[in-house]
């Protein structure tokens, strides 16, 4: 047998690395919470997949008590389901706005299989962790349940929710252990171009940058915006607290295209400049904060020939303009452009003399030159310009007097105005959004969006969800004012535009919301109580007619919606066939019958439309194994139909 000598790269295994390398890449991208630095921790993997594996060993990251749960958390299976409020809607079946009712963390897992992917841009405004206000439990083994207490569903004799003082032993921890699986599940919903902001103060503003990174990655962090959030206040011990931040990721940082502000009302005052092209500015070639970089620094010839050059230790050895040299540190000053860029561009370069240039001839002396290059107005109006990272004069007092003229003041306090949201909004320039506030609070986001689609004629659907936190005055709880904030934002946005012509063609303007309540599933869970026979036999009588008494036909469709990966919106027509109610869903793709009991017939005229799917209730075939049977055998019919009974 003859052996042949592998050849070194394949010795060295280059072609696996590369595969490995390729497979790391895809792991970071599913899975950055795993990730510490540039090494994958298995252990944290495992409990990604849903494996229990103790924390063990400290390693480099952001850790704290109950951390290691939050994942558990994550994996535990939710045990609720969504029940439409057409009485607390508004255009239920035209709009497509969603209000949620319900606890966050419950809610997101819901919408996992439905809005996987789908979502463009998440805001939220969570608990500051202050001390004062409302936060989450941080014991997640029953969210629903404290749902149910809060929302007077049960008997309140359970755990109450309180504030989350200082004193606590855990006032970080508890904070962190609500926020990380909502945002481990919120994350599931971005687009790959999709983008997160959340609002925070200076209380956990450096622990929820590291819990991002974790869960975003670092690599995926776009800025934190700080905006002047009050000037008149004189609270505070030391220093009046004025301002809080906007932490900014995207889902994918290479897929997120550059943000975008549109130019203040001034902003064509600074071009001051003319030539044949149009008005415009210029700015410095040189700019002292600039790193050194091997392909910048060069000599420019200015208009009575002499040459200049930024400050710096090392020159180019020909006295020519364009001959370049290598920094040697970041003491050798560079140029904005490259070589190549300088000699592409040179009819866009102005030369302004000046007595105190910082430019350097080639004998040491101060030039008495400085070099500039033109931008032009147009292209800024056209293109936008780089929002900064600091917001002044969108404050919290706007938001406010926003309230006052919805007749909401006295109803909710510490609102974020919607000119915050309608701004983070414009930097994205996607007219057809899905936007996700699961921290709804009055609805600012809600509303935000509706001005925005006024204003420019787009398209953006929002899902609001928030707890039903009791409320003071006139509304129970705080989700009914999320509710209202929408509706009186709605009529408000309509009296405006009334009898206005509608000169940019915009078209309708979707001012409604669907209303959902979390509950309990419309199914009755199989229980592993009790091991008794008579235990086990009553459970079997639950299971042949599993349906929670007292519940809708549109509520058990909008589980069976849910659990099929069907949007909330989605369009939903009631059809007639063979004498029973069917449910038809996007346009036939889905057909549903609910009926009890079911007849073959409505079988066979469900299988002849050849949607991709049937569903159907077990409840409906009465225990008739043989009319279970023959509906198998019609829907297998059609290969390209699937059956499902639940």
């Amino acid at each position: 047998m003859t052996v042949t000598e592998p050849t070194a790269p394949d010795r060295l295994g280059l072609a696996s690395l590369d595969v490995a390398a390729e497979r790391v890449a895809h792991l970071r991208e599913d899975f950055p919470e795993v990730f510490r630095e540039d090494r994958i921790d298995f252990e944290a993997l495992q409990r990604s997949l849903g494996a229990w594996v103790d924390p063990g060993k400290e390693r480099f990251g952001l850790t704290w008590p109950g951390k290691a749960n939050c994942m558990r958390v994550v994996q535990q299976p939710s045990v609720g389901t969504l029940v439409p409020d057409r009485a607390g809607s508004v255009d239920f079946d035209a709009t497509g706005n969603v209000i949620i009712e319900g606890e966050n963390l419950e809610v997101l897992k819901l919408l996992q299989k439905s809005y996987y992917g789908k979502v463009k841009m998440i805001y939220i405004d969570p608990p500051y962790n202050t001390g004062n206000e409302f936060i989450y439990p941080d014991n997640f083994a029953e969210p629903l349940a404290a749902y149910l207490r809060l929302s007077g569903q049960t008997d309140g004799n359970g755990q109450r929710l309180t504030t989350n003082t200082e004193t606590e032993g855990r006032y970080h921890s508890n904070w962190l252990n609500m926020m990380y699986p909502r945002l481990f599940l919120a994350r599931n919903l971005l687009r790959e171009d999709g983008v997160i902001f959340v609002s925070i103060d200076d209380h956990e503003l450096q622990n929820l940058r590291l819990l991002m990174n974790e869960l975003f990655g670092e690599e995926n962090f776009l800025g934190c915006v700080t905006r002047v959030s009050k000037k008149t206040s004189n609270k505070g011990t030391h220093l009046a607290p004025s301002k809080d931040y906007v932490a900014i990721y995207g889902r994918d940082l290479n897929l997120v295209k550059p943000f975008m502000d549109e130019p203040a009302d001034n902003y064509s005052s600074r071009f001051d400049g003319l030539d044949e092209r149009g008005a415009y500015a210029t700015v410095g070639l040189y700019q002292a904060a600039l790193d050194s970089r091997p392909n910048q620094r060069y000599w420019v010839e200015c208009p009575d020939g002499s040459l200049a050059i930024p400050p710096g230790n090392v020159f180019p050895q020909d006295l020519v303009d364009g001959a370049m040299v290598r920094p040697e540190s970041n003491s050798d000053k560079v140029w904005r452009w490259s070589r190549d860029a300088y000699n592409q561009k040179k009819d866009l370069l102005v030369f302004k003399k000046t007595k105190r240039s910082p430019l350097v001839t080639p004998d040491g002396t101060a030039s008495a030159w400085n070099v500039y290059t033109k931008y032009y107005l147009e292209d800024r109006l056209k293109e936008g310009i780089r929002p900064r990272d600091f917001l002044d004069g969108i404050t919290n007092d706007q938001a406010t007097i926003e309230l006052k003229a919805l007749g909401l003041d006295e109803a909710f306090s510490f609102a974020k105005p919607a000119g915050l949201v309608e701004r983070l909004l414009t930097w994205l320039a996607d007219p057809e959004a899905v936007v996700l506030d699961f921290f709804a609070g009055s609805g600012t986001t809600g509303h935000a969006i509706m001005q925005l689609n006024a204003k420019d004629g787009g398209s953006r659907r929002f899902i609001l969800v928030q707890l039903p936190e009791p409320a003071e005055g006139d509304f129970t709880n705080i989700a009914q004012i999320t509710r209202e904030r929408i509706r009186r934002a709605a009529q408000a946005i309509a009296a405006d535009r009334s009898g206005k012509l509608d000169l940019d063609s915009h078209g309708p303007l979707d001012l409604g919301f669907r209303s959902y309540r979390l509950t309990d599933s419309n199914f009755v869970p199989w229980s592993g109580a009790g091991a008794d026979d008579a235990s086990v036999a009553r459970q079997i009588e639950l299971i042949a007619d599993n349906l929670v008494p007292d519940r809708t036909a549109e509520d058990i469709l909008t589980e069976v919606l849910l659990k099929a990966g069907y949007e909330l919106t989605v369009p939903v027509e009631r059809l007639d066939l063979a004498g029973q109610e069917v449910f038809s869903v996007a346009d036939g793709a889905l057909l549903v019958c609910l009926e009890r009991p079911l007849t073959i017939a409505v079988i066979e005229a469900m299988a002849a439309r050849d949607p991709a799917q049937i569903v159907c209730l077990d409840a409906g075939f009465g225990g008739d194994d043989a009319l279970k049977v023959n509906a198998v055998q019609t829907v297998k019919a059609r290969p390209n139909t699937v059956f499902k009974v639940v």
